[in-house]
């Protein structure tokens, strides 16, 4: 199984087109979707934060691709009202969506005026709002107090199955963590060391389901056209943690990034005007043990990269569907 998918980036593009470009994509030949959900971009060129929900809708109405969703519940989302759109949209499109669940971002989540707690704070309360929306999602009515708070919630409209709650993780220590609880594992590129960690601790403590690699990557006709628009669309991105987890606003961003240079994007962009460099890439993420690939064309105008991915890399790596 090879599952090429398309990474459809809200804080980049807005929702009418970015519609359009999965619909093209699908048409390309990529097998799957996944969904960032923002409410703030990372920089002013980036520039949008189309609704997360009301797209999926829309996409998965209009193409016949499975999508998956990052998603941070117990701020910005009440766990509650995460489960009732998990369920809705899983009741619709069965065996089509599964939401990768996260800690936050604070650019995303202090928008409630609610305080920005400590890693630790956040990594518990994830564990309480995977467990509450995991009840929910079975049927149950769920009351809780602790991190979060929940009174007597239950879902009415309920999936066949309970679609996947997947764990995303960037260090070796999430990713061990998720593994208690999640029925998958989400990551995005690193160095080859780092990524072959990451995949290694999630599995030997025990992590189960698919392991989805989201990458991020620019190309063009050209090297200078490809970095170009690396260092200008993604430069505000390359912050290890935890500066991109507690930084608050798009302005400090845009500050904070004046003195990244072009050169520093290779560190989290693959870049290359060489589609047979992006092909050995892709296939050496596959021999690693990766089993669902999501692309992320770090540019605003898709069309070009999806119609040379899908003339000239997808018919190489023979792209199938997501298995049920």
């Amino acid at each position: 199984m090879t599952v090429i998918g398309f990474h459809c980036s809200h804080e980049q593009i807005n929702p009418a087109q970015l519609l359009c470009d999965v619909q093209r994509a699908e048409q390309a030949g990529f097998t799957a979707a996944m969904s960032s959900d923002h409410f703030s971009p990372w920089s002013e060129r980036q520039g949008e934060s189309g609704f997360a929900w009301a797209f999926l809708g829309a996409a998965l109405a209009t193409t016949q691709l499975p999508f998956g969703v990052v998603n941070a519940p117990g701020q910005r989302y009440h766990p509650a009202i995460v489960a009732q759109a998990i369920a809705t949209l899983a009741q619709m499109f069965p065996g089509r969506i599964w939401a990768a669940l996260g800690s936050g971002e604070a650019s995303n989540e202090r928008i409630t005026g609610d305080e920005w707690p400590r890693k630790e704070v956040r990594d518990q309360r994830l564990v309480e709002c995977v467990e509450v929306i995991r009840q929910l999602l079975g049927g149950d009515e769920v009351s809780h107090e602790g991190l979060v708070q929940v009174n007597r919630a239950r879902l009415w409209t309920l999936p066949d199955k309970i679609p996947d709650l997947v764990g995303p993780a960037v260090t070796p220590e999430t990713a061990a963590r998720h593994a208690t609880w999640a029925d998958g594992l989400v990551t995005v590129n690193q160095s080859r060391e780092a990524l072959e960690k990451v995949l290694r601790a999630y599995r030997d403590a025990g992590g189960r389901g698919p392991a989805r690699l989201q990458i991020h990557l620019s190309w063009a006709p050209s090297e200078d056209e490809a970095l170009a628009i690396a260092h200008d669309q993604w430069r505000s991105n390359v912050f290890d943690p935890p500066v991109c987890w507690d930084t608050e606003t798009v302005e400090a961003f845009d500050v904070m990034s004046e003195k990244v240079t072009p050169e520093q994007m290779h560190q989290s962009v693959r870049i290359s005007s060489d589609l047979g460099k992006h092909l050995e890439w892709l296939q050496q993420d596959l021999e690693q043990g990766w089993d669902e690939l999501y692309l992320h064309f770090v540019g605003q105008q898709q069309t070009g990269f999806i119609d040379a991915f899908g003339e000239h890399v997808l018919p190489r790596l023979n792209p199938t569907a997501v298995s049920a």
